[in-house]
């Protein structure tokens, strides 16, 4: 089922809607309604991702990074960057002369993605910036690759998000975006039953809120498909756009450059 090309809203009784997980809700309570789950779960999210993926994230994280091909002495903006994954990847390969910057909008996830990548000695090409992705306090044609791992679908407004990118990124700069995406037909039914009877149900035994992990696999069924999110990257105004299906389609890696 493909979502909304342009923002995933609905107008309905004059009153701009979205859709949480399964569930419309005003426009304007989506974004509250996404931190209050990532508060929730903050703390327990590396080691969710880790049991839920059996460890794949970490594979596919690598992927995107390779595929970004950074440089040293690049800037790089890992939007919706939460704990700091992709940011570990990159600060190595972009240098002492280079600069990462993770984004997010809940202060919680970025709290404890700054420590952990402290305590990993992590610190000096590092910075971590609590902010919208639809509305960057960012300048203009300023970072050559711009990455955004399992954040997208959280956005109210992707189309908007999507138009901030390709304005921060230089001319010829590269947006990455991974994400779950919609399986190959003969893995949908094995995905589906793991997803919806499974994931809750750790979400509850590991972080006692099950309520949060049944909007993140509700979340991944309202995204775009791909073909369709390979033409919201074009309609924003980028170029060579395409995708990479990652295991099958259960996530898919697209991309995109700035004119």
């Amino acid at each position: 089922m493909s979502a909304d090309r342009s923002d995933d809203t609905k107008q309905e009784n004059a009153t701009p809607t979205t859709h949480f997980g399964f569930q419309e809700v005003p426009l304007s309570e989506k974004a509250k309604r996404v931190k209050g789950v990532f508060d929730s779960v903050a703390g327990n999210y590396d080691l969710m991702n880790d049991l839920m993926s059996g460890g794949l994230h970490r594979w596919w994280k690598r992927h995107t990074v390779m595929r970004a091909e950074p440089k040293p002495g690049d800037r790089v903006l890992d939007a919706a960057g939460g704990t700091g994954d992709l940011a570990r990847l990159f600060s190595p390969k972009v240098g002492p002369r280079g600069w990462v910057l993770v984004s997010d909008i809940n202060y919680e996830m970025l709290h404890v993605g700054r420590r952990r990548l402290a305590d990993e000695g992590l610190v000096g090409n590092l910075d971590w910036l609590t902010a919208d992705s639809e509305r960057l306090p960012l300048p203009s044609d300023h970072f050559n690759v711009v990455t955004v791992a399992f954040g997208l679908r959280n956005m109210t407004r992707k189309g908007k998000a999507l138009q901030e990118f390709l304005r921060v990124l230089k001319p010829g700069g590269q947006l990455l975006v991974l994400e779950f995406s919609h399986p190959v037909a003969p893995l949908k039914p094995f995905y589906d039953a793991y997803s919806f009877h499974m994931i809750p149900r750790m979400g509850k035994v590991v972080t006692g809120d099950s309520d949060s992990y049944q909007y993140l696999v509700e979340s991944i069924r309202q995204h775009p498909d791909q073909e369709t999110l390979r033409e919201m990257f074009a309609d924003a105004g980028f170029t060579r756009t395409g995708y990479t299906n990652l295991t099958g389609g259960v996530v898919a890696l697209h991309t995109g450059f700035k004119p």
